[in-house]
């Protein structure tokens, strides 16, 4: 199997692995087409198990991970051999002119030179035959190769640290879908230091639902404003889910040791007085703490503390602009 194959397998085996609260959420938008014919009460306890899912998937999303990829098996892959001309069905063809016998009838009704003649066309439409057997597969071939030239090459990058060939692996693998989904937007680039860093943009009012939903005793839906402590919070864990997350995916298909995260969203600028997209969190996230978590219990604002960070949250007022990572410091010091 080629590298893309690989890759495609190993996305899909990825997705298998879906989080039980992914789960759970395309359950209910199945549900959702039922909707219109629940009955009242019916249709409060569904819209609050939305909203709780909801919830769960924005807490939950450093929970899943790609599999881990070994760039040195790529480049240890053999090159596609170029196929050899076959002249099967010629072959086949000149021996059954070679062995021919004119039978009882084919004497009786003097059918044998047609037959011959037959045999010998038999010879060309069987040379033309394996010519274009053998223009297929030399063109297979060429597609192969070409893909294996390709593979080869960003494999040897990425263990040779190249920036361009971490780039392009990234672009390849593609990983963050499910959070897109949720609203959240990535991009990378790698400096002079050779660190791949990503710029997150969290989007979080966007995200974060305004309200929250709960049954009250009589089985009626209740729909308050959600209180502002309670939705800075949410979107405090919700920014750290999805730092912790990208920062897993790098380091799970790259072979570097740190990566840098930083997330930005629109924020108030007290230097202009307009609200900016700026960092709000820049995390230098290393392979060996993360390994060392357990995903499935930590608190993902918490988690923050193992890592160096640079923030500025208050629970009423939520993030402030920070100033992002420098990279060259994190290497200098490391």
């Amino acid at each position: 199997m080629g590298w893309k194959g690989t890759l495609r397998s190993m996305q899909a085996a990825s997705r298998k692995a879906d989080r039980n609260a992914q789960r759970r959420q395309r359950e209910l938008q199945t549900r959702q087409k039922e909707y219109a014919k629940m009955e009242a009460l019916e249709q409060a306890a569904y819209e609050v198990e939305v909203y709780e899912n909801l919830i769960d998937v924005l807490l939950s999303v450093h929970r899943e991970c790609g599999e881990e990829i070994y760039w040195q098996s790529f480049v240890e892959r053999a090159e596609p051999v170029k196929p050899a001309f076959a002249d099967t069905s010629e072959a086949h063809a000149r021996a059954q002119e070679q062995t021919y016998k004119p039978g009882f009838f084919a004497r009786l009704f003097k059918l044998e030179t047609r037959q011959r003649k037959n045999l010998s066309a038999a010879i060309e439409t069987g040379r033309l035959h394996d010519a274009k057997q053998h223009e297929a597969a030399v063109a297979k071939w060429r597609v192969e190769h070409d893909s294996w030239q390709q593979e080869l090459t960003i494999a040897q990058g990425v263990l040779s640290g190249s920036g361009k060939a971490k780039l392009e692996a990234i672009k390849l693998v593609d990983p963050f879908t499910d959070i897109s989904h949720l609203g959240t937007s990535i991009k990378f680039s790698i400096g002079e230091t050779g660190l791949v860093e990503a710029s997150l943009g969290v989007h979080g009012v966007r995200v974060i639902p305004a309200e929250i939903k709960s049954l009250l005793q009589s089985g009626k839906l209740s729909t308050k404003k959600m209180p502002a402590g309670k939705y800075n919070e949410l979107l405090q864990d919700y920014v750290c889910s999805c730092v912790l997350r990208v920062g897993r995916e790098l380091l799970s298909m790259l072979p570097d040791d740190l990566v840098i995260v930083t997330a930005v969203d629109d924020v108030l600028n007290s230097a202009t007085g307009h609200i900016e997209e700026l960092p709000i969190l820049s995390v230098a996230l290393t392979r060996h703490t993360l390994e060392a978590l357990n995903m499935d219990s930590i608190d993902p604002s918490d988690a923050m503390k193992n890592f160096v960070h640079a923030t500025s949250f208050k629970m009423m007022s939520g993030f402030q602009p920070v100033k992002a990572l420098d990279a060259r410091q994190l290497v200098t010091n490391a």
